[in-house]
């Protein structure tokens, strides 16, 4: 076997990691699992909206509501892998296809999200370079929290609460995005939203009564935001924030962990759970990086990088607890 040695003076370690993973033919596109998961998501959304019609008036479309923010959380991770070119290899159909599922869908800026998602992939868990971790409602570091108030020194508490408003965030973000001009073909962008938010807002009003409409856009908007903001809390929060000096492998690997699980957690979390192999190959098929993670797991056991793999509600526990940490100073004062 090569030493780590004599890896390194052939090139970086995650060189010889990169040829691994294309030898093994991990990074080869999968377009019929593509195909079925935009099918079953697509199918899932028209017959949640079709439910919603045929159901018209009544409290049984709070079920519907609840579906729909399922389906909500699933069309975003479709519009993640979209992000990613794991569905497709160019831009062009991508980005078309993203916008279609992010604007039209969802009501969430696609461009808005790529931006920020980007920026977050190339520095994750730096506290000034990822906008994930920047200072916020929720603050991920004592530097930060220091001067904060009430919210920030309990904010472990409001952790689940705070996630239902993850989604009326998300598109309060892409509105402003929108109109401070930092996302590309504005007024395309804005169009697909403005469809989504009037078209949204019609078919609650004209089929529901006001506090039928009142309720379905609570329950609906509420657990999207909890499913969708628990689908991205186990990758990073309470895991170790880099200093600079680390190479791209390190920087990636230490910085996430990954959730062990079966199926049903792989398509509830939409392959976010194997969060290692998704920073270190971004453009990796999800199918794949079930596959790709015991590649990984040994070539980081092989270089002494430390790989961090829990359950998931170990990782919402340890994602709480930094969350309580980090408001420590303030509660002490």
């Amino acid at each position: 076997m090569t030493t780590t040695a004599e890896r390194r003076t052939a090139g970086s370690d995650f060189s010889e990691l990169n040829r691994r993973i294309n030898a093994a033919g991990l990074l080869r596109r999968r377009p019929a699992y593509y195909a079925a998961r935009l099918s079953l998501v697509g199918l899932a959304l028209v017959g949640g909206w079709t439910a919603f019609f045929l159901i018209g008036s009544s409290w049984w479309t709070l079920a519907v509501a609840v579906f729909l923010a399922v389906v909500f959380a699933q069309v975003a991770l479709v519009a993640h892998d979209l992000a990613h070119r794991q569905v497709f290899r160019t831009n062009k159909p991508s980005a078309r296809a993203g916008l279609i599922a992010g604007n039209l869908a969802i009501g969430m800026s696609y461009g808005y999200w790529m931006d920020k998602h980007t920026k977050h992939h190339a520095n994750p868990n730096h506290d000034d370079l990822d906008p994930d971790v920047g200072p916020g409602v929720l603050v991920w570091s004592p530097e930060a929290a220091r001067g904060k108030g009430f919210l920030v020194k309990h904010q472990a508490w409001f952790f689940f609460p705070l996630l239902t408003l993850l989604g009326l965030s998300l598109k309060r973000d892409s509105v402003r995005a929108l109109r401070d001009g930092t996302v590309k073909r504005r007024g395309l962008e804005g169009a697909l939203l403005a469809t989504h938010f009037i078209g949204y807002a019609a078919a609650l009003l004209l089929v529901l009564t006001p506090l039928q409409a009142l309720a379905f856009l609570v329950v609906h908007q509420a657990l999207f935001g909890v499913y969708l903001g628990l689908t991205f809390a186990p990758n990073h929060k309470g895991m170790p924030h880099p200093d600079g000096t680390e190479d791209f492998l390190r920087k990636q690997v230490l910085t996430s962990r990954n959730v062990r699980g079966g199926r049903l957690v792989d398509a509830a979390l939409g392959g976010l759970n194997y969060q290692i192999e998704h920073h270190l190959f971004p453009a990796m098929p999800t199918p794949n990086l079930r596959k790709a993670q015991p590649v990984v797991q040994r070539y980081c056991a092989e270089l002494g990088v430390a790989y961090e793999v829990t359950s998931l509600t170990d990782s919402y526990r340890q994602a709480l607890r930094h969350l309580h940490d980090v408001g420590a100073e303030l509660r002490q004062g």
